[in-house]
């Protein structure tokens, strides 16, 4: 028994690996939509959100089956708990990563309308923490993914200053509302890719110490003392 559940567990660490990887090319690509009007990239995007979601029902398949042949305990009952969560959380990131490539549409339609300085930022350090939590994962670092939690509020803080640029913009000009409005939306998915990161950092903890450290904050005392 021993012998099958390792073999089935190396395949499951492959397979959501795999899908992992192509979630994170997903979300740059998406990214550069919105930066830098490479509407090209929308309907790739698209095209692989499709195989992220057959993927992920058969990656959730595969643990419950499982669940139901092995009975595993402790670590290996963490793992596979952990990777049922990690599943989710990427089928989530794709599916606002074709958000973000709907709504880049949207904005570049517009030739007047200017990208607010701060949302390659933001971009970037959501990517950047995607990318890190996933890393987080592979190498079960729990250290690296209490960074990722702090990482938030930075994102958390661009969000909410550029959501006061693009208010402004608006009130400004009547014809940048609707493209906008676009940006707003568009910023929000990323901010929520940034949200679903800081939850697979929060799953590498609990499948490495046992601890649940979701809901307490990056100002919680546990947080600041690693």
């Amino acid at each position: 028994m021993t012998k099958h559940l390792d073999r089935d567990m190396d395949q499951l660490h492959r397979d959501i690996l795999s899908l992992c990887a192509m979630v994170e090319d997903m979300i740059d690509r998406a990214g550069v939509a919105l930066r830098e009007g490479r509407l090209d990239l929308a309907s790739q995007v698209a095209e692989e959100d499709r195989m992220v979601d057959q993927r992920e029902v058969a990656i959730e398949d595969e643990c419950m089956k499982m669940l139901a042949l092995h009975h595993p305990v402790a670590g290996d009952l963490r793992r596979i708990a952990t990777v049922i969560k990690v599943n989710n959380d990427m089928e989530r990131m794709a599916d606002l990563a074709v958000s973000v490539c709907e709504r880049a549409i949207g904005v570049h339609q517009c030739a007047k309308f200017v990208i607010p300085d701060g949302v390659g930022m933001m971009v970037s350090r959501t990517t950047q923490m995607v990318r890190g939590a996933l890393d987080s994962f592979v190498n079960l670092d729990t250290e690296a993914a209490m960074k990722i939690i702090k990482m938030d509020d930075v994102v958390d803080d661009l969000n909410v200053q550029l959501i006061a640029k693009l208010e402004m913009m608006m009130k400004a000009e009547a014809t940048l509302v609707e493209p906008s409005l676009h940006c707003f939306s568009a910023i929000r998915h990323v901010e929520r890719i940034a949200d679903l990161a800081t939850n697979i950092a929060e799953d590498v903890i609990f499948l490495v110490d046992g601890e649940i450290v979701r809901h307490r904050g990056a100002d919680s005392p546990e947080i600041h003392a690693s």
